[in-house]
């Protein structure tokens, strides 16, 4: 077993990866990124995030040479070298090679990625226990200025800088609000929040990331009967709320069981946030084989 580097087209050992000096992303951030999970040699939900970085690579005008089908071929083909059961993947592209802010004088032949290796975002206990966060000032990077649908490699800078005043705290999370002052996401994940049985999540005009871990949470619990809402929401609705959870692909499901040291319902892990852990864990085990 190992980690494993495809690079336009060469696999190398994670350790001896390297990208050239003038990438654009490198250099000013000019790329977009997948972060894909896979469990028991089944890579989850790989479609979406495949869609999902082509819609991202036609918005930024990116020459992408490398048709969806081609690089799916790429991300399990590697997946299968790596020879790991349970992993995660990393898949990068971004515009090209040169100094200079104008796309017009770089090379642009998009510098393509497929990492193969491990990531575990939160520790154990914190699955069980829940985790605890706090409200920060860093605000998620409003609409105006960057479509948050696309997951640009450049905007999280933000989202670091909100990690970090969570980290100064002490807090396991951050939670970012949009310039409005309207609940967005926590610095790596969605949030959702359950009131008298319905679960609601910020919806993605506040500023937030459509995670296809988020996406995947909303199809579940409506197809298990549950009432499901997109909306407006501020800090009042999560301290109000009975109980609350985070999902993202790294992350996965996680419960969150207070805010600025305001408990959320009983401070513990609630019903609705158990019965959603389970449908997500054997969601998991559908997927592309490899």
């Amino acid at each position: 077993m190992s980690k494993l580097v495809w690079l336009n087209g060469k696999v190398q050992n994670l350790e001896d990866a390297v990208v050239p000096a003038a990438d654009h992303a490198h250099l000013y951030g000019d790329g977009l990124f997948e972060g894909i999970r896979f469990y028991n040699r089944k890579v989850f939900k790989l479609d979406a995030h495949l869609r999902r970085l082509y819609e991202g690579i036609r918005y930024l005008g990116f020459e992408m040479q490398m048709g969806v089908d081609e690089m799916k071929e790429v991300v399990l083909d590697v997946c299968k070298q790596a020879d790991l059961t349970d992993g995660y993947i990393r898949l990068n592209v971004t515009r090209g090679t040169g100094l200079g802010l104008d796309p017009r004088n770089i090379d642009r032949k998009p510098n393509v990625m497929v990492m193969v290796s491990t990531i575990s975002l939160y520790p154990p206990e914190a699955y069980e226990l829940g985790l605890r966060a706090v409200s920060v000032s860093t605000r998620v990077i409003p609409p105006q200025s960057l479509d948050p649908r696309l997951k640009t490699i450049g905007r999280y800078v933000a989202n670091i800088y909100a990690k970090l005043e969570a980290n100064r705290q002490g807090a396991g999370e951050g939670i970012m609000l949009n310039t409005e002052g309207y609940l967005a996401e926590a610095t790596g994940d969605n949030i959702f929040v359950v009131r008298d049985g319905v679960v609601s999540t910020p919806h993605i005009s506040c500023g937030i990331l459509g995670g296809i871990t988020r996406q995947t949470v909303i199809d579940l619990c409506r197809n298990s009967g549950m009432t499901v809402r997109e909306e407006f929401m501020t800090l009042y609705d999560l301290f109000a709320a009975d109980e609350s959870f985070l999902t993202g692909t790294a992350a996965e499901v996680i419960p969150l069981v207070s805010v600025d040291e305001k408990k959320i319902g009983c401070g513990t892990p609630g019903e609705i946030t158990g019965k959603v852990i389970d449908m997500f864990r054997k969601e998991t085990q559908n997927g592309t084989a490899f």
